[in-house]
């Protein structure tokens, strides 16, 4: 079996070393499915196709299977995502507390326009969600699993000039 492939939105050579890696870890098993395509998505932050079909490959189920799993799910993403994914909520709390100020600002602030979602250096993901439970809180975000409250343009600014400066420092 190929070890292998290039990915295309990249253009970089993927091994599929790591990927086995994970199948081994959860398990081989159809029952594993959700999991395993979990951590490869921690992992390339997206589900690339040539990984799907190597996957039903390894674990002797049907393509379709894998990417009715894949694509039922809200959590699973076909198309890589940025390195912080920031999620807005639009729940009904937030939506009456402006949070399309907000939506706005980080739209701005990514240079994100039309239909796109990530920004062009793929440092972030922008995803406009329907309720992330945290009523009290709004208008809340989410980012990077961890949940801000009562945020604002200026705030979320602040928020993404944070973030950056950790990565900058990480680099280091």
């Amino acid at each position: 079996m190929t070890q292998a492939v290039l990915d295309r939105p990249t253009g970089q050579e993927r091994s599929f070393v790591r990927v086995q890696e994970i199948i081994q870890e959860c398990g081989a098993s159809e029952s594993a499915l959700i999991p395993i395509l979990q951590r490869i998505q921690d992992e390339y932050r997206y589900l690339p196709e040539e990984i799907l079909s190597y996957v039903a490959t390894v674990l002797d189920i049907s393509p379709a299977t894998v990417c009715g799993v894949a694509t039922f799910y809200a959590q699973f993403s076909l198309v890589p995502k940025g390195k912080h994914v920031v999620r807005v909520c639009d729940g009904t709390a937030c939506h009456v507390r402006d949070n399309r100020a907000l939506i706005e600002s980080v739209r701005k602030r990514l240079k994100i326009t039309g239909k796109q979602i990530t920004s062009d250096d793929n440092m972030y993901t922008l995803e406009i969600v329907n309720c992330i439970g945290a009523c009290a809180l709004a208008p809340a975000v989410v980012v990077d699993e961890q949940v801000h409250g009562q945020m604002t343009g200026e705030k979320i600014l602040k928020l993404f000039n944070q973030i950056d400066a950790k990565d900058k420092e990480a680099e280091k």
